[in-house]
């Protein structure tokens, strides 16, 4: 590296200022978490944008140098803007054509689709000018079957690793297309799995991360307000899906990436989807809210009945909210995953004959910039892989029971920061008992 780099990176005082392992140490655990303005204004500090890229780059580095990897390159979309700070928009999360390289000794490349590369250099000035670059690759094979883009672009990654000394260590990657993969093998480039390395950056999160987490969620708290006020028989599953959509957008949302809407006979089994199915009086009804600010997620299940509520229907609600209690209870620093894991239902409390066919309805999921990060915690693959919780980790939290009448059920998530003391409750639309949306 030349010494001129070196005395702008040593002279950078942000990322002197930071420390991979140090969470939030701007922030008072003694407080709530902050839900701001969505607005910047100069007599409160809110997010501060270049302490969170410089956070999250420190993350990754220190990863990066623990892995044995020489660098890592980037096609997952929420890894790119974790260690660059830059996105071009939800269309492009299943391109494949954007990437970035990090090597331990250097700074990050972004190759981007076309003018984004320009824009860059406008716009991010935390980024070097001269790694902003247009690049692309297949489009998942809507280029054709010529193999140059491929070829050109694994000669210049590799050209970039020997520049910054890295060139004969192993390359982390974490997805990529085929051509892709064969074209950097072709270099003698070794290729390992780059994606546990950045899921490791990603799991303990800084104050800003949980700053846009809380205000995320804040925004679904108030959609989950107007759907139970919408929620009458004649509406349609869809109607509520398209009402929420257009709410989270008007308040602020970059994606509402997916809204499960499931109502009556379609509650059990849960089908994970929406339909055009009209609500009937006496439904059991669940929700749930997939959406991002400013990159961050949210996972956020709710569960109405429509007017009035049978026996079976209270106990199944009763029985999911005291799996999530118990669950969330446990959610202290040091404790291991596992101990998480064995208080979920087993499979055949719920009617499956296996953890396989029941997973995804009693669990724990990291969030942030992606919707399902570490640590991901379940019967199925916790009791075999066991990690420790951590401060700052930040977990969506699902219960599901299915009731006794054979096809309604209760759905409740609950989104939960790890504070040094333990849980904080940031999904705050009220749960602890069964909501009646317009009782009669």
């Amino acid at each position: 590296m030349a010494k001129g780099d070196l005395e702008r990176r040593k002279n950078r005082h942000e990322l002197k200022a930071i420390r991979p392992d140090d969470v939030p140490t701007h922030y008072r655990w003694d407080r709530p978490i902050q839900a701001p303005g969505h607005t910047q204004v100069d007599f409160e500090e809110r997010i501060n944008f270049r302490r969170l890229h410089d956070y999250r780059l420190a993350r990754v580095r220190a990863a990066l140098a623990g892995s044995g990897l020489g660098a890592l390159l980037s096609f997952d979309q929420h890894n790119i803007r974790y260690t660059t700070s830059t996105v071009i928009g939800e269309w492009a999360r299943d391109k494949l054509t954007r990437y970035s390289l990090l090597t331990g000794n250097g700074d990050p490349y972004i190759w981007d689709f076309g003018s984004a590369a320009k824009h860059h250099r406008l716009h991010s000035p935390w980024l070097r000018h001269d790694h902003c670059r247009a690049g692309l690759l297949g489009l998942r094979g809507a280029v054709g079957g010529d193999l140059t883009l491929f070829q050109e672009a694994a000669r210049e990654i590799k050209a970039i690793l020997d520049a910054e000394g890295v060139g004969d260590m192993p390359l982390g990657v974490d997805v990529v297309e085929p051509p892709m993969l064969f074209e950097l093998q072709k270099l003698g480039i070794e290729v390992r799995d780059g994606q546990q390395v950045m899921l490791a950056a990603r799991e303990v999160k800084s104050i800003d991360e949980l700053t846009l987490l809380n205000m995320a969620a804040a925004m679904v708290d108030g959609v989950y307000q107007d759907i139970a006020e919408a929620l009458k028989p004649g509406v349609k599953e869809s109607q509520i899906v398209a009402l929420a959509t257009a709410r989270l957008y008007e308040m602020g949302s970059d994606c509402v990436e997916a809204i499960n809407s499931i109502s009556g006979e379609r509650c059990s089994p849960h089908p994970h989807n929406f339909t055009d199915r009209l609500i009937r009086p006496g439904d059991q009804a669940f929700f749930d809210i997939i959406q991002s600010f400013m990159g961050y997620r949210t996972c956020y299940y709710r569960t109405f009945n429509v007017g009035r509520a049978t026996p079976a229907q209270r106990t199944a609600y009763r029985k999911a909210r005291e799996w999530m209690d118990r669950a969330i209870e446990l959610l202290k620093p040091g404790v291991s995953s596992d101990t998480i894991a064995a208080a979920f239902p087993k499979a055949e409390e719920i009617g499956f004959a296996g953890e396989m066919d029941a997973f995804g309805l009693n669990f724990c999921h990291g969030l942030g910039l992606g919707l399902h990060e570490r640590p991901l915690v379940s019967r199925l693959n916790s009791f075999k892989e066991p990690i420790e919780l951590k401060v700052g980790m930040v977990f969506a939290v699902e219960t599901y029971c299915p009731a006794t009448d054979g096809f309604s059920a209760a759905r409740i998530e609950e989104e939960v920061i790890l504070t040094p003391n333990g849980p904080q409750i940031i999904s705050l639309y009220p749960a602890d008992e069964l909501p009646i949306a317009n009782p009669y």
